[in-house]
């Protein structure tokens, strides 16, 4: 199992931004997939982004070219950094390992764009 810590959100005005962090308890290198997902208030849980361990990366098309997803191998974590934020961004983001044998989430960190 991998325990992931989220942090990084907050409350911010459109158009701005903000970078998630997501510290995990063990090497990333061993995870298939590290992800960021999303679920607003009575929506389902969305893929934001996604990076493989070999580095491959993938967005959902609502944030292509405003989010991006990177990793320090080092400290094993992963960042999203959000750009050009709009109010439908307004959501609980969580962090995702994606192993062989399991599917590990964090609590989530809370993101609010408003003015």
């Amino acid at each position: 199992q991998v325990q992931l810590v989220e942090s990084g959100g907050g409350l911010v005005q459109p158009g701005g931004s903000l970078r998630l962090s997501c510290a995990a308890s063990r090497s990333i290198l061993g995870i298939n997939a590290m992800g960021w997902y999303r679920q607003a208030p009575g929506k389902q849980r969305e893929l934001v982004a996604a990076i493989t361990s070999g580095g491959t990366t993938n967005y959902a098309d609502s944030v292509k070219g405003r989010f991006t997803i990177s990793r320090v191998i080092a400290k094993n974590t992963v960042y999203l950094q959000m750009n050009s934020l709009k109010p439908e961004d307004t959501a609980v983001y969580y962090c995702n390992a994606l192993r062989s044998s399991s599917s590990d989430w964090g609590q989530g960190t809370q993101v609010t764009v408003s003015s």
